[in-house]
């Protein structure tokens, strides 16, 4: 049985989707519902147990798992609480990686692009402890992720027990179906499509930046389904253990998206530029690019689905679709 935290949200389920078109039903989710519809998630999905986080501690005790895949976190890059941010995305994290460790369990987890802050250390995802140590996150969710990174990479260097097979994996800017829960964090794309859809033009941000123009803000974007893919392989790899960028390593701007976008749809792109606010002007992200040479380096040689592809496949298989549910 494979144990996938957090997996009735955005990326969660569409691993949840994967193992099951490979055949894999033996599933347990670990997750809260709420009521904001985020089970249609997984509606189409089979399961073997879904796992309350209040109940997870009892669940695994004398288990046997085949790995635990940990996507399970408070996500919000505005996130406040303090106290809950680390119990859920610090604390939990040390206690599945303990868990694990004394099971001989192979432990995927979810990091974030949110640990390199404004990136002024750039984006290569070495995770020797000095290197970790420089980085800077601007925000508590970042710094949660961040907090675990420097533990189990500190584990490492001091040759420290951990599980026979992990990976920590640092997400840049992530899009593609099962993502509608999200609110105000899910991808751009998937906020402004109804909108568009309707004739309304997309606003984006115009710049502050000589040399940049308006809606040429920059991101590593990546469709889901390569980020599946690489965990996929990850699961089949126990020798590619380390911290890892999950990237495209080519970063692309928000005007391109949307103008992808009206592409797949047919239309000529629509789009208003509007001020942004100024309590944000001053750190806003102007461009982030992922260094994936360590994935490289473990053996992962699969490529990324182009920008263009990929929003053509996001928009008319799934958001243009009565049912945009993957």
């Amino acid at each position: 049985m494979i144990l996938v935290t957090g997996g009735a949200g955005f990326i969660g389920s569409n691993i949840v989707a994967s193992l099951n078109e490979a055949g894999r039903t033996d599933i347990a989710v670990n997750d809260i519902l709420g009521d904001d519809a985020k089970w249609r998630n997984l509606a189409k999905r089979q399961i073997a147990d879904f796992v309350p986080p209040s109940d997870l501690a009892q669940w695994l005790d004398g288990r046997k798992l085949d790995a635990v895949i940990h996507m399970g976190a408070i996500s919000d890059t505005t996130a406040a609480d303090g106290d809950a941010v680390m119990n859920t995305n610090f604390r939990l994290s040390l206690r599945l990686l303990d868990w694990c460790t004394a099971t001989q369990t192979p432990f995927i987890y979810a990091s974030s692009a949110a640990t390199y802050g404004e990136g002024e250390q750039g984006f290569t995802d070495d995770w020797s402890l000095p290197a970790l140590r420089k980085l800077k996150p601007m925000n508590l969710y970042g710094w949660s992720k961040h907090l675990f990174d420097l533990v189990v990479a500190d584990r490492h260097a001091k040759k420290q027990k951990l599980p026979p097979h992990w990976a920590g994996l640092k997400f840049f800017n992530v899009y593609g179906p099962n993502e509608y829960h999200k609110g105000h964090m899910a991808s751009v794309l998937s906020k402004v499509f109804a909108g568009a859809k309707a004739g309304e033009p997309v606003k984006l941000f115009k710049s502050y930046r000589d040399g940049i123009g308006d809606g040429e803000q920059r991101r590593d974007f990546i469709f889901v389904d390569d980020v599946v893919a690489v965990i996929r392989w990850l699961i089949d790899t126990p020798s590619a253990n380390g911290i890892f960028n999950v990237g495209t390593g080519q970063a692309e701007s928000f005007r391109d998206m949307i103008a992808a976008m009206f592409k797949a749809m047919g239309r000529a792109p629509n789009i208003q530029y509007i001020d942004m606010p100024e309590n944000i002007r001053g750190q806003y992200q102007y461009f982030t690019q992922s260094s994936i040479e360590n994935l490289r380096r473990a053996g992962y040689n699969a490529g990324f689905t182009a920008l263009d592809k990929a929003v053509g496949q996001y928009v008319t298989g799934y958001l243009d679709q009565a049912d945009k549910y993957k």
